[in-house]
């Protein structure tokens, strides 16, 4: 099965690899302007349309006062349907905050669901790791920045950056985990118990994911 790509209303710029035959395009509301930009067609489009301005024809429309965002829309609509992974595009880069942070929170509630799911911003790549490691080959450039989501993170090991842990705790409220390095070596970042956000230069592209 391929991933669920969704295009959500946010600046966005280029792909970050092909689409596959396999995946699904989901446009978010606004983000149906960037895939017409890029002559895709979506397999589905949802929304509250409040961004774009207009209820394309065949979209399922959500009333504006709602508890999901159209990010979490699209993530409840792609485990409906039963992908494991998810790629954001257009959410990381846009002018209101507060749907970065709720697109942050979106990450987490997918990997509640033993979901793998990044945000792809114009210089970033954005995920949530629940009990959970990332591997990144050596030759990885650039910051890594990495904060416990919800209660403390346990059995947090960082190795091949600059700013090595091993089998340390992470907390909400004290930002350990920011501006750390890649040092061109293989590098790892794992959590044991908890959830961290790990974010990290868009050229970098896909680490390997493994459950702990």
């Amino acid at each position: 099965m391929g991933k669920c790509l969704v295009f959500c209303a946010a600046e966005f710029d280029q792909l970050i690899q092909p689409v596959a035959a396999e995946d699904y395009i989901l446009a978010a509301d606004g983000g149906l302007r960037h895939l017409e930009n890029l002559n895709l067609k979506p397999n589905g489009v949802l929304g509250d349309f409040d961004s774009l301005g207009y209820v394309p024809a065949g979209a399922q429309v959500f009333p504006a006062e709602k508890d999901d965002t159209d990010s979490m829309l699209a993530a409840r609509k792609g485990l409906e349907l039963g992908f494991r992974e998810f790629l954001f595009y257009g959410s990381l880069d846009g002018p209101r905050l507060d749907h970065t942070v709720a697109n942050f929170q979106t990450l987490q509630f997918l990997a509640d669901r033993g979901a793998a799911a990044y945000l792809a911003g114009k210089k970033y790549l954005v995920t949530v790791i629940k009990n959970e490691r990332l591997r990144f080959p050596s030759g990885a450039a650039g910051i890594v920045s990495v904060f416990c989501l919800g209660a403390d993170a346990a059995g947090v090991k960082l190795a091949g950056l600059r700013y090595p842990l091993d089998n340390g705790i992470l907390t909400a409220g004290f930002p350990l985990g920011v501006s750390n390095h890649f040092t061109g070596c293989p590098a790892e970042i794992a959590v044991a118990r908890g959830s961290l956000l790990v974010m990290w230069d868009r050229e970098n592209g896909f680490p390997e994911r493994e459950k702990r």
